[in-house]
């Protein structure tokens, strides 16, 4: 699955992995159920919805994706600790050289096992790489029933705000 990136972006967003639909399309976020692409509207990331056929237009919002773990599955439980780890490794590599000045990793659980941080919350975290800040938000997975669109969309807009501050 391609990373959507570029030196410098304003926010590198960082999917668990590609599901399946994801895998077979090359669009991240791809399945219908997911609501990435409505909340990056409605949190004020994007003037308008994109598709996910539209990715490589967020560069020009400042905007990127990547994943933690390139494999794709049908569900994220099947990826094995080892593979978190190392991705967090891999991840930590790449916003290393291509420097965003936030990262945002979707996925509070991903998180905690990539990076071995079992007290991380949703929200801005300690944690930096070099100088990039890194904020942990929700899953925008439909099977993610704790957020709605609307919640999530405050804390993505949370995430906005202060990047743009910065």
């Amino acid at each position: 699955m391609p990373d959507v990136v570029a030196d410098g972006l304003q926010v590198l967003f960082c999917g668990i992995n590609p599901g399946l639909m994801t895998a077979a399309t090359g669009h991240h976020f791809a399945r219908p159920g997911n609501r990435f692409w409505p909340v990056l509207q409605l949190s004020g990331f994007t003037p308008r919805l994109l598709k996910p056929s539209e990715q490589r237009e967020l560069l020009s919002y400042g905007l990127g994706i990547t994943n933690v773990v390139a494999r794709a599955t049908a569900r994220a439980d099947e990826l094995s600790a080892r593979e978190y780890r190392e991705g967090g490794r891999l991840l930590a590599l790449k916003v290393a050289r291509l420097r965003p000045r936030r990262l945002a990793v979707v996925g509070v659980t991903a998180y905690r096992a990539a990076f071995d941080d079992r007290g991380a919350r949703v929200g801005p975290q300690e944690r930096m790489i070099g100088d990039t800040r890194v904020w942990v938000l929700p899953n925008p997975s439909g099977l993610n029933a704790h957020w709605t669109a609307q919640t999530m969309a405050e804390e993505f807009a949370r995430l906005r705000a202060a990047a743009e501050a910065a």
